[in-house]
């Protein structure tokens, strides 16, 4: 089953719940500053094993010591969904682990 689009209203609402994720054009967005560049990559490990357990990716970029992540879901036309969001939650539930800030 394709997931429904959320409507702007939705968007935003759940972005409360989300701090430092925004809606940049048609995906939601956050970066993380941490320690080192370690640190960020093993933050992009485990984002990457939290992306297949959720059978969805995002756009994930590794700087020196920055993690990047917009997502929206390709399979409705690249609307912004919950599995945007159910993504987000995860990433941000293991960031601190990470010393991501």
């Amino acid at each position: 089953m394709t997931p429904e689009p959320l409507s702007q209203k939705e968007i935003e609402d759940r972005l409360t719940e989300l701090p430092g994720w925004s809606l940049s054009g048609d995906r939601i967005t956050r970066s993380y500053r941490l320690g080192s560049h370690f640190a960020a990559t093993g933050m992009v490990v485990h984002i990457a094993r939290t992306q297949e357990e959720l059978g969805h990716h995002s756009e994930l970029t590794l700087g020196y010591n920055t993690v990047t992540l917009a997502v929206n879901t390709h399979s409705a036309g690249g609307a912004v969904t919950e599995l945007d969001f159910e993504l987000a939650r995860r990433v941000h539930d293991l960031a601190p682990a990470h010393g991501a800030g």
